[in-house]
């Protein structure tokens, strides 16, 4: 098991953390501050993180939430110096909420069409 899986393991369940508790605002929060790190972003570091998500999404225990991914892999993200925006977005008929994570415009953890998918809410 790689040490980025761990990372994004423990992420998974910080994040966990604040779902069960109903505190959206407060993971918002911490998405939203979170610090981009000073070191320059490795050029694979991007798919390395979301694959690490993805595996340690396997892994979990229980269903892991599109926001509780979404909000594990901007983090990470930042924290390896990727400039990372989660975003929400929803969509009318049938209504349905959905988060994904954005590096430069670009889906990076989802399928590319969520921006035609979804009517972007906020990022953070």
């Amino acid at each position: 098991m790689s040490l980025l899986m761990v990372r994004a393991y423990l992420k998974l369940i910080y994040f966990d953390f604040y779902l069960e508790r109903g505190n959206f605002a407060a993971l918002y929060q911490k998405v939203r501050n979170y610090p981009i790190g000073t070191s320059a972003a490795l050029p694979d570091v991007t798919e390395r993180i979301c694959a690490a998500v993805d595996m340690a999404c396997i892994w979990y225990w229980k269903e892991v939430l599109c926001l509780q991914r979404s909000a594990a892999t901007a983090c990470l993200l930042k924290r390896f110096g990727v400039p990372a925006q989660m975003m929400i977005g929803a969509q009318q008929m049938p209504f349905r909420a959905h988060a994904w994570v954005e590096v430069d415009g670009r889906v990076v953890n989802d399928k590319p069409y969520m921006r035609e998918m979804y009517a972007v809410l906020d990022r953070c």
